[in-house]
């Protein structure tokens, strides 16, 4: 039986549902899911495999006209999805009628390769809803097949992934069929403590925020970590420490709760905040955060 192999890259505003998506598919919590726009910032690989497949899903941030370098060199993560993609899964939320940025939208149209459009959240809607959506993005779109689809409740999640299989060009796998995911497990030690945070501070905090996970020592029944929470101002610091210390305290116990879970055994963590003066438009840093392509 030939083997099939090729890359899924998932496109679209913010807060749309991409990484419930990916998540779905790949069946591992891999993306951050949290109700505030904004919470993918790298371009994340899930790997889903098979015995004659394996499918490389790309979570990319959401689309914005960026304000800052790191927004810029999130979108450049975008621009990088559309070069390396065998199928575009271009996903909307029902009421949505627009891409917000124009020139990503002419590359979704002018796509040479399939492009699968998901009309996601339809459980917050009704059928006449649900007509008009679909005769909308079938006349913006025409390049696309429409799914509507649920990514939470997993109503049709299965029947897109059917399609991708379909539609995957013949080809040896890309990475070792034993891999999940292309990023170090530093990464979503990282990404959980930042989850942490986005549920639990408000307005700029969460978006201010870059974890660091500097020791990540695993030994036979236990992981030792010690991450840094870099913020960019001294305010920023006193809030994400909180009275006594508390609101640290409730962010290291749920973050902890989360990476035992995730790795599977008793996990110590140590939590401390630093400032890092405006990092967010600091090439030097954002190189270092991993945010820079080259």
């Amino acid at each position: 039986m030939a083997h099939k192999a090729g890359f899924v890259n998932i496109i679209g505003n913010p807060n749309v549902g991409k990484s419930t998506l990916m998540n779905a598919f790949v069946g591992e919590r891999l993306s951050i899911i949290t109700s505030k726009a904004q919470t993918t910032r790298h371009r994340i690989l899930g790997i889903v495999n098979g015995e004659d497949f394996q499918v490389i899903l790309s979570d990319t941030p959401g689309i914005i006209k960026p304000a800052y370098e790191l927004q810029e060199s999130m979108m450049d993560f975008v621009k990088s999805a559309f070069e390396d993609a065998d199928i575009l899964v271009y996903m909307v939320e029902i009421g949505e009628r627009e891409l917000k940025d124009e020139a990503f939208f002419r590359k979704i149209v002018h796509a040479e390769i399939p492009v699968l459009l998901l009309l996601n959240k339809i459980d917050k809607s009704n059928q006449e809803q649900l007509e008009e959506q679909v005769g909308l993005w079938k006349e913006k779109v025409p390049n696309a097949e429409i799914y509507p689809i649920s990514a939470l409740e997993g109503f049709n999640v299965s029947e897109v992934f059917s399609r991708i299989l379909e539609l995957l060009p013949e080809s040896p796998a890309f990475y070792p069929k034993d891999s999940l995911t292309d990023k170090p497990e530093r990464f979503f030690v990282n990404e959980i403590i930042r989850e942490k945070i986005l549920l639990h501070y408000k307005k700029e905090i969460p978006y201010a925020v870059e974890i660091d996970t500097e020791e990540f020592f695993e030994e036979e029944k236990i992981i030792r970590m010690r991450s840094i929470i870099m913020v960019e101002r001294d305010t920023q610091k006193g809030i994400i420490i909180g009275h006594k210390g508390n609101a640290l305290k409730r962010v290291g116990v749920e973050a902890r709760a989360d990476l035992e879970k995730f790795f599977g055994k008793q996990v110590h963590l140590e939590l401390y905040v630093k400032v890092n003066k405006n990092w967010r438009s600091n090439d030097r840093q954002l190189k270092r955060f991993g945010y820079s392509k080259d």
